[in-house]
């Protein structure tokens, strides 16, 4: 890097120190704000996510409880129906 390169660099250095702090709140409030709304967004979407897979849950085991009522319901209708054969 060569000296003018450098003089410049500083240069830019020495400008953003001196900005206003009401121009650099600018530039970090925007970027804060984009993360809040992304976090927000998350939180919501995970909030929903987990709803959903409760929801899930619930459904298997009702689906699962059916399903051994039914087997326990043909089996009692085949032996009755093997007792009415003889």
């Amino acid at each position: 890097m060569d000296i003018s390169a450098l003089e410049r660099k500083l240069a830019e250095l020495l400008d953003e120190i001196n900005e206003p702090p009401s121009h650099k709140d600018k530039k970090i409030l925007s970027p804060a704000r984009r993360t809040k709304v992304s976090n927000k967004h998350l939180r919501q979407n995970l909030d929903a996510l987990h709803q959903s897979l409760d929801h899930l849950s619930l459904t298997i085991k009702y689906v699962l409880f059916d399903l051994e009522a039914t087997r326990r319901e043909n089996n009692y209708l085949r032996k009755i129906l093997e007792g009415s054969e003889e």
